[in-house]
């Protein structure tokens, strides 16, 4: 029998205060570790105090922060950049309608991050990897307020979870009154439509007539082992976390290997929360709005969110109106755009690093940090565009369910990335071709079956199925697995048939060549990117030099034919005076980050070279690696439990 509603109160004035309070202080955050490289550019040099000071002026310093960052803002980005407004809205939103089966892809990010600490990672900073820029602050502003934005979202989360419990007397009433949670629609009815799953509150279900087949996370979205046999899974539709450049960016802006390796380990101990804090709060709003959560008449739906197919995802919104107090309210939809806001700032800023330094400059070879840095700003407000537009598709498809959806499209393009980034790392023989054939085959494969899935559209319930086998019969799990198959193989043949790559460029571009020296090819394009680096460095003006030194000539005539026969040539100037810029010129070049004016800050690019060189060395203090290690045992563990206990 349905609860009894009460309807959510609006937003009120106090609740408003804080929400625009919050964008002040996030704005603070970001503006803090930026414009201070212009007020004081002289101490921007590479040390500690740069992990404050955004050194702006050198790509390092733009792109990854300087590589300064220790374990705690490093984990706290990670998971920042991983918990988004597909979480709060799309995780709660699938938890209300389906139970905690969704809640399996949180605990395995939890393997996921420290396969990515322990695996990718080392090869990544011995190759050099490198990433993009990011609007103002560069991501040492992004890593910042993501750090602010996970301590929001963390003890927000908790407090809405913590009341949602008690208003329905913890989880055994959570498990007692999920299952009763329908809509008077669906109460009144013959027909089985709206009313919640059997096995709700069972993680890995049957493997073929169920939502989350456990055969097919297990194999669907997993390819066996790396390295040691069948011991630790990969999972397929989420083996992109591991190549994403959204996550890879944040620990690549770490000081050292160990402090990258504790942010993965920090990320994974939170990830163990968002079942507890995302997922069940969705469930508890369905019980206590079945009628708005659970609609199930379309044209009611469509009333209430306007969507015919669901309105689940409203859950959580629901849920945080509805039972938290005038000011905590306003605090708690301040977290959600907090999501938002990270989604945003790490999707955009990868997608103008793909674009900028994969496409462009492949086209602009000679293109010069200042204009890289213009391309990058405008690719954002490029996909931003496209953000816009796609929004009417993601509520039309996967019964709305957000965070469905986005694991299902994960597994049309997911797989033949897998497939690249494990062949490319463990497998030295891999060739340029296999690796661009493998990827075309994949992604015709996997757009084929994304189109189809848009095209036809699931019945809704009730409703015969008219829709493709492939796409009717096939979950996209179980595609995951054929898609990364076919991928790997073509991979593999073509680079057979094809002349494979010197042993001298693959030095520490495999785990197996982590610690050869680097080829001379590598050497010298490291020696160019410190160019690159330091070419919008302006020099000393050349017609200002010229007039020092005819002055400075005729001086020294003057005092030689007078009176001081034995003065020496007098010396030429080597101050740094450039022209006066307009305050315009002055705010141009601060947004796009390109600030350093004297040989101070070609010391600190060329510094900045130096420290890369020793975090590519992979050196380790022992003791920090031995805890390391232990921890990495304890939260994998950790994880593997949780699957067991909410699966058997």
């Amino acid at each position: 029998m349905a609860e009894t509603e009460y309807i959510a109160p609006g937003l009120e004035p106090w609740d408003i205060v804080i929400v625009v309070l919050y964008f002040f202080i996030i704005l603070g955050v970001g503006l803090y570790v930026s414009i201070f490289i212009v007020l004081d550019n002289r101490f921007a040099r590479v040390r500690p105090q740069a992990m404050f000071k955004s050194n702006r002026g050198t790509v390092s310093g733009y792109f990854l922060a300087g590589r300064f960052m220790t374990w705690l803002p490093v984990g706290a980005s990670l998971f920042a950049s991983n918990i988004g407004s597909e979480h709060f809205i799309g995780l709660a939103g699938s938890g209300a309608a389906g139970g905690i089966g969704v809640g399996a892809f949180e605990f395995n990010a939890i393997i996921l991050l420290q396969l990515l600490g322990w695996v990718f990672l080392p090869v990544y900073i011995a190759g050099g990897v490198s990433d993009s820029n990011s609007p103002t602050g560069g991501l040492t502003a992004v890593i910042y307020t993501d750090t602010l934005c996970t301590f929001l979202m963390v003890t927000g989360s908790l407090t809405v979870m913590g009341l949602g419990f008690s208003e329905i007397g913890g989880y055994s009433g959570l498990k007692e009154k999920y299952m009763m949670a329908v809509s008077n629609d669906t109460l009144y009815s013959n027909s089985s439509c709206g009313r919640p799953r059997d096995d709700a509150f069972v993680m890995l279900r049957d493997p073929i007539n169920s939502d989350m087949p456990w055969a097919g996370f297990i194999f669907g979205q997993t390819i066996a082992s790396i390295g040691i046999g069948a011991l630790i899974s990969i999972y397929l539709i989420v083996i992109c976390f591991l190549s994403c450049k959204v996550i890879v960016q944040r620990a690549l802006a770490a000081k050292s290997l160990s402090h990258a390796q504790g942010g993965c380990l920090m990320a994974g101990y939170i990830k163990i929360l968002p079942l507890f804090t995302l997922v069940m709060p969705g469930m508890i709003s369905r019980v206590l709005s079945p009628d708005r959560v659970a609609c199930s008449v379309p044209a009611e739906c469509m009333k209430i969110c306007g969507s015919e197919v669901a309105c689940t995802n409203i859950a959580y919104p629901e849920l945080v109106l509805k039972l938290m107090p005038t000011g905590l309210r306003g605090l708690m939809m301040a977290v959600m755009m907090a999501a938002l806001m990270s989604d945003l700032t790490s999707i955009f800023n990868s997608a103008s690093t793909l674009f900028t330094i994969d496409v462009y400059s492949r086209f602009r070879t000679k293109a010069s940090v200042r204009e890289l840095m213009i391309v990058g700003r405008i690719m954002v407000a490029i996909m931003t565009g496209i953000g816009i537009l796609w929004i009417p598709v993601v509520q039309s498809v996967q019964g709305g369910q957000l965070f469905i959806y986005i694991q299902a499209v994960s597994a049309y393009f997911a797989p033949p990335i897998a497939a690249l980034y494990l062949i490319a790392i463990l497998w030295t023989k891999a060739t340029e071709k296999g690796a661009f054939w493998g990827m075309i085959v994949g992604f015709i494969i996997g757009a084929i079956r994304m189109i189809l899935d848009f095209t036809y559209l699931a019945p809704r319930c009730g409703e015969e199925d008219t829709r493709p086998s492939i796409v009717a019969k096939v979950h996209y799990m179980y595609f995951a697995l054929i898609l990364f198959w076919i991928t790997f193989i073509t991979i593999v043949v073509i680079s057979l048939f094809t002349e494979p790559m010197e042993e001298a460029n693959v030095a520490r571009l495999t785990w197996w060549t982590l610690h050869e020296k680097p080829s001379e090819t590598d050497v010298m394009e490291e020696a160019r990117d410190e160019e690159i680096e330091m070419q919008d460095i302006p020099e000393e003006d050349e017609e200002e030099e010229e007039e020092e030194e005819k002055v400075a000539g005729d001086e020294h005539e003057k005092d030689a034919t007078e009176e001081t026969p034995a003065v020496a040539t007098r010396p030429k100037s080597h101050s740094f005076r450039h022209k006066p810029e307009s305050k315009v010129k002055q705010f141009y070049s601060w947004f796009c980050g390109y600030d350093a004016e004297t040989e101070e800050a070609k010391q600190a690019a060329h510094e900045q070279h130096e420290r890369l060189a020793m975090i590519t060395s992979l050196e380790r203090d022992p003791y920090a690696e031995t805890f390391l290690n232990i921890n990495v045992i304890v939260i994998l563990a950790i994880g593997l439990y949780l699957y067991i206990f909410f699966s058997i």
